[in-house]
């Protein structure tokens, strides 16, 4: 009997190993003692055997993910290298054709680099109407780049990105185009990015993206039903009862090329997804189909007026910009500016939650006395209709200028100055010139920014991103991301294949997007 109960503890062990060791192990049903025991045995102890099989398959298989993985993340790139390339073209004044030429040099040598240039071959009467982080001669032929005075030197593994507005009677090739480094021509070569850093930036846009995937809120009660007409009180923007308030929003590409994210449906799905409260109405005067370079006026003001509805009817706050750029200095179609504004405060004199950006980003060696003396005259045109409606204006260098601004300000109520910026090019510099404008006792409306470079393309900088909005959560600076469309640039926040219009979705999300909206919905 000892015998029998020692043998029956024995298959008890070696049956509880093997249901430990493979959970899908079927109980034993023998019924004989010594007879069903044996089978027991041999039954665990195949089941142990076919445990450690499957261990070790399992973990070659993985092993071979793994290196698919880090294969497949794997990209061959030049080491040293500029990628030159025309990424937008209107028609231009003259018989010309308008264009953006965007540079990104990238240096992904284990050394920083200084004295850059950049060599591109251009046709005859090429002209640079704007440029930006870069200073140019042209010379037979031939558009040489070179460094401004913060961003001689481009750090190991970095990368320097800058542009220009040009017009040409022809478009101009930059298959040729050539890199220099103290005047020695860089040949390309090879090189394999690491997949540590294409890790960080999939992690970083993994958590945008679950950001992005919480259960909406019902956002009952509107920002606009909640906090009233705005006003500006020293450096903050306060509610109608003088609490501080931040206005958090998105911007639309130009209206004239993507009017159809121009309708309440789109609206409301950034409201109710992402805790979107704003919507800033951009609307081009200098380009191609620009309110003052032949567009359909009245197209464009039927678009404006569609925002404004919808934003209103929705609880929403709505800024109406006009949208200089290639028109540099807004003194430029200053007269159509006088009429566009009477007519439009006129029209909405009634709407308080209205916001008027009387110009968008000058530039092209517009002085603040310009943009001063420009505002002087715009600014009583509105007040006839909008009394004490918040204004926006621009500073010089793409509206980065504050502190200067902050050193001469436009007198008036309720008045604020816009800073814009792009992270992966703006950095210190422009942080600093934000710290100096506070400081000062200027307020500051970020009006337009993106995560990526200043041309609106490029890689994006998750590191600066974060640093910007620490500064703006820190500051209660109000925002508008650029910009609500799907073309195919970074800074769209729509991916360029999504056909959405109306009920934008989690799916729809370029990476941008997905960090933009994602800490919209954080921050509500």
């Amino acid at each position: 009997m000892k015998k029998v109960l020692l043998i029956l503890s024995f298959v008890l062990m070696m049956a509880g190993f093997a249901s430990c060791g493979k959970e899908t192990a079927e109980p034993s049903t023998g019924t004989d003692e010594t007879g069903s025991s044996e089978v027991q045995i041999e039954e665990a102890s195949t089941e142990v055997s076919e445990t450690e099989e499957s261990k070790d398959s399992e973990e070659e298989k993985t092993e071979e993910k793994t290196e698919e993985k880090t294969e497949s993340k794997k990209e061959s790139k030049n080491s040293l290298y500029a990628d030159v390339k025309v990424s937008n073209t209107w028609p231009g004044n003259d018989g010309k054709q308008a264009g953006q030429l965007d540079v990104n040099i990238y240096n992904m040598t284990d050394e920083a680099v200084t004295n850059w240039s950049v060599e591109v071959s251009v046709p005859d009467g090429f002209e640079v109407t704007d440029i930006w982080s870069a200073n140019k001669e042209i010379k037979k032929g031939k558009l040489t780049l070179t460094a401004v005075d913060y961003n001689t030197t481009i750090e190991a593994g970095q990368s320097l990105s800058l542009g220009m507005i040009f017009a040409s009677k022809d478009i101009p090739s930059t298959d040729g185009a050539k890199l220099f480094i103290d005047g020695k021509e860089i040949e390309k070569k090879e090189y394999v990015v690491e997949e540590t850093e294409e890790e960080k930036t999939e992690e970083k846009s993994e958590e945008a993206t679950e950001a992005t995937k919480s259960e909406p809120s019902s956002n009952g009660d509107s920002s606009f039903a909640a906090h009233g007409k705005l006003s500006v009180k020293g450096t903050d923007l306060v509610d109608k009862d003088g609490k501080k308030f931040q206005l958090r929003g998105v911007s639309t590409h130009g209206i004239g090329w993507f009017p159809d994210y121009v309708n309440n449906d789109a609206f409301k799905s950034l409201r109710d997804n992402w805790g979107v409260n704003l919507i800033r109405v951009a609307m081009y005067t200098g380009e191609g189909e620009g309110y003052c370079s032949g567009g359909d006026k009245k197209k464009l003001e039927g678009l404006v007026d569609k925002a404004v509805t919808a934003t209103e009817e929705l609880g929403m706050y709505c800024i109406i910009d006009w949208h200089i750029l290639s028109d540099n200095n807004p003194k430029q179609n200053q007269g159509a500016a006088e009429d566009f504004f009477k007519m439009i405060t006129e029209k909405y004199k009634d709407k308080d939650h209205i916001l008027y950006e009387i110009c968008n980003e000058p530039n092209g060696g517009t002085t603040w006395e310009d943009v001063r003396s420009y505002a002087e005259t715009i600014i009583p045109i509105i007040r006839k209709n909008a009394k004490d409606a918040v204004i926006i204006i621009g500073t010089p260098t793409w509206s980065q200028d504050v502190d200067i601004a902050a050193k001469n300000p436009v007198k008036g109520e309720n008045l604020m100055y816009a800073l814009h910026f792009y992270a992966a090019t703006h950095k210190e510099n422009i942080q600093n010139k934000l710290k100096t404008a506070r400081d000062s006792g200027l307020p500051v409306f970020i009006s337009e920014f993106s995560i990526c470079d200043a041309s609106g393309n490029g890689g994006i900088d998750y590191d600066s991103a974060d640093k910007w909005l620490e500064i703006i959560k820190e500051n209660n600076l109000s925002f508008a991301g650029w910009s609500l469309c799907n073309k195919a640039e970074t800074s769209a926040l729509l991916k360029s294949d999504s056909k959405e219009t109306k009920n934008i979705s989690e799916s729809d999300l370029s990476d941008t997007g997905k960090w933009l909206l994602g800490n919209i919905k954080k921050m509500r």
